[in-house]
């Protein structure tokens, strides 16, 4: 661990990182599973977030309400540990701790769990696809990066509608003077660009057995990753690390 650390950035990736579900999934899991089945066939043939907001039109469609989705996102599973590792690690004084979430998830489905948890006013910013209830109750979801607009440069593989790196980059940019360290919570493909950049006093809190850990193994020397890796797989994981802090 990096000595004299005064202040540090947490970055966390929501859906398997923060949470022990996806979100996306789970709400049609839940409500419509037929729904679910049928992103599966759809997912290499439509961009995911547009397939999102597709199908929860179809399920508003189909008479499901604001309440109802608001209640199957707060009991989608959350590990305690995982509330008991952010909360404490954001109370310390030393070294001063500011969270920052990253998300290819909505605005509605982090905000709502996150307030089931007590955890709203954990995150500095949440950079992710925005996305309101309108007043008929059908959740509205539109990429970050609008499919009309300039499109993000990134060259290592992050989905249309975000490149996390460059998110990443553009937060740093935001809150001068820099951290001492950061340390990246994430488990997906589309984690790997952000780790990428990060140095070798930070540190890639990667879950085990998911996209994240795989393009590590593969690519991580090629494309030259500089900093400090840890696996783990549940969220007692997370508290623990984080208490050695």
């Amino acid at each position: 661990m990096a000595s004299n650390v005064e202040r540090q950035l947490v970055v966390f990736d929501f859906d398997w990182s923060m949470a022990d579900q996806d979100t996306d999934r789970w709400i049609f899991e839940v409500l419509a599973p037929d729904i679910r089945r049928k992103m599966k066939t759809l997912k290499d043939d439509i961009q995911w977030t547009d397939l999102i907001a597709q199908s929860l039109e179809e399920l508003h469609g189909r008479g499901a309400t604001r309440e109802q989705i608001e209640h199957t996102l707060k009991i989608m599973p959350f590990h305690p540990a995982m509330v008991r590792g952010v909360t404490k690690l954001k109370e310390a004084s030393n070294p001063t701790t500011t969270f920052f979430c990253l998300s290819n998830a909505n605005s509605v489905f982090i905000s709502t769990i996150l307030e089931s948890k007590g955890l709203q006013n954990l995150f500095e910013e949440i950079v992710t696809n925005p996305a309101h209830f309108e007043p008929s109750g059908l959740l509205k979801l539109r990429r970050r990066v609008d499919p009309a607009g300039p499109q993000h440069t990134c060259q290592v593989g992050c989905s249309p509608n975000m490149c996390k790196g460059e998110e990443l980059e553009a937060f740093l940019k935001r809150h001068q003077p820099g951290f001492d360290r950061i340390i990246y919570v994430g488990d997906g493909t589309n984690d790997f660009c952000p780790v990428l950049r990060l140095r070798s006093q930070d540190m890639v809190l990667c879950r085990r057995f998911r996209g994240l850990e795989r393009r590590i193994a593969k690519e991580g020397e090629v494309e030259g990753l500089k900093c400090q890796v840890k696996y783990w797989a549940g969220a007692w994981e997370v508290e623990e690390i984080f208490g050695n802090l």
